[in-house]
């Protein structure tokens, strides 16, 4: 049964099988998000087998890396509840969806061309943030090779969105796991010198991840063109033509949810500079605990993903009692997930570190040890992180973007960095003051964002159910 026949089941099983529908909607994209940050995961598991310098350089040239690249998937994101909606409101909908999917591939190109300017001079741009010269250095060059991932990876988040609005996000989880052995292979390849081929070090893995986030896009092409379900829509056929309305569409819902994604993915990119103005051990630690918490953290993007289809097909429908079933469902779960989270990561902090350095190795002492500090923070602040995530995508469905990015900049930027400032430079809680920062922020966006959910019928008639 697919999600939308769920959602048309009898009154009294409504609740069950709207968990049923999320479950199923969610699952491969949670699978998808992880075989996605398993690709980043490999890079600095890799990246560490170099040693902590290399380590570092590429958490700083990662952080500068998707600066640019979120701003630009929120922008792409938006593809997602235009079509949801459509799909809502006329099930059988064909020519508005491939309008949706050509829009947002055109958007992605343009996006691409100063995202590409910006990262070729990225060893120049850490210079100019103060970091060390040879840390900047190494991350520059590990840039130069990384940034070509940037569109076709906008080209896959586009087509994946088309198949997750229709309720068949499975082939995105055989694409991408797919593409994270590839990339295990490219790395092994080419950061190590394998297979006659020079060892690039840094740049290897900068290549690596290009050359896979190309298999994804290509990967998902096929798909789309050749899969029964999917070539019914054309989705390249005409692609030079122009659809302004649609494009402007596009940026009226994408600017906001990108500068949300802005505000708060760069608040962890700007903590990961400040760990490079404290030490090189600290911005190491912080790399391995952002990992974790990335990896955590898939869950609920899962779930921001799949209840923005699901309001959203509510929402087009005119259904308010779907909506809120819709929202409430992922919320419990993503919530509930992410305090076991938060237990594991207190009671067995050790091992997780494991899979990211050698605990026995004498040199990784401290990098240990202030991993271990960061994990307690970020198993405090992994409830509000879900909170936030999936609250977002609850109001995402309903294409209420503009006030949760105004949040989004309260609490991350308003907030939670300048305390973390405070924190770490001023009371000399360096590191863990930036990792106290981070949890209020998060606290503060994820209540705010709860509020607006709560209010939403009382905000505006049209915010809900407008056609």
């Amino acid at each position: 049964m697919s999600a939308i026949e769920a959602g048309a089941s009898a009154p009294g099983n409504l609740w069950r099988e709207e968990i049923r529908a999320m479950v199923a909607l969610a699952w491969p994209m949670v699978l998808t998000n992880l075989g996605q940050t398993a690709m980043t995961a490999t890079d600095v598991m890799m990246m560490g087998r170099l040693g902590p310098e290399t380590l570092a350089s590429g958490a700083l040239g990662s952080n500068l890396y998707f600066m640019p690249l979120i701003f630009g998937l929120g922008l792409m994101l938006a593809t997602s509840p235009m079509m949801a909606t459509e799909l809502g409101r006329r099930r059988h909908s064909v020519r508005d969806l491939r309008r949706t999917v050509r829009q947002g591939l055109w958007l992605a190109i343009l996006i691409s061309i100063p995202i590409w300017i910006f990262l070729w001079n990225g060893e120049r741009i850490l210079l100019a943030m103060g970091q060390e010269p040879d840390l900047a250095h190494r991350a520059g060059t590990y840039l130069r090779w990384l940034q070509w991932a940037v569109l076709p990876f906008y080209g896959y988040i586009v087509l994946r969105s088309f198949i997750s609005a229709l309720e068949r996000p499975g082939w995105a989880l055989v694409i991408v796991f797919v593409a994270v052995a590839c990339n295990v292979v490219f790395n092994w390849v080419f950061m190590f010198g394998n297979l006659g081929f020079p060892a690039m070090g840094i740049a290897g893995s900068g290549l690596a991840t290009s050359l896979s986030s190309m298999l994804m896009f290509v990967g998902m092409a096929a798909v789309v063109m050749l899969e029964r379900k999917f070539r019914r829509y054309r989705l390249f056929g005409r692609f030079w033509r122009s659809d302004w309305p649609r494009f402007k569409g596009l940026l009226r819902l994408g600017l906001p949810i990108a500068g949300i994604l802005a505000f708060e993915v760069t608040i962890f990119n700007a903590a990961a500079l400040l760990m490079g103005l404290i030490d090189a051990d600290s911005l190491a630690a912080h790399a391995i605990a952002i990992q974790i918490s990335s990896i955590t953290f898939m869950v609920p993007l899962g779930l921001n993903q799949a209840v923005t289809v699901r309001v959203g097909l509510a929402h087009g429908a005119g259904n308010p009692e779907g909506v809120s079933r819709a929202g409430w469902t992922a919320y419990v779960i993503g919530v509930a997930f992410m305090a076991l989270m938060a237990l594991m990561m207190i009671l067995w902090p050790r091992l997780l570190i494991s899979a990211f350095i050698d605990l026995s190795a004498p040199a990784n002492a401290r990098v240990i040890g202030l991993a271990v500090s960061f994990l307690v923070f970020a198993a405090l602040f992994q409830i509000f992180d879900g909170a936030q995530a999936v609250a977002a995508g609850m109001l995402r469905g309903l294409h209420d973007t503009k006030i949760p990015m105004i949040y989004a900049a309260i609490g991350y930027w308003g907030i939670g960095l300048p305390l973390g400032v405070l924190l770490a430079f001023h009371f000399g809680f360096n590191g863990v003051g930036i990792w106290a920062g981070l949890s209020i922020g998060l606290a503060v966006v994820a209540a705010l964002l709860l509020g607006r959910w709560l209010r939403r019928d009382r905000i505006s008639p049209r915010l809900t159910f407008a056609h």
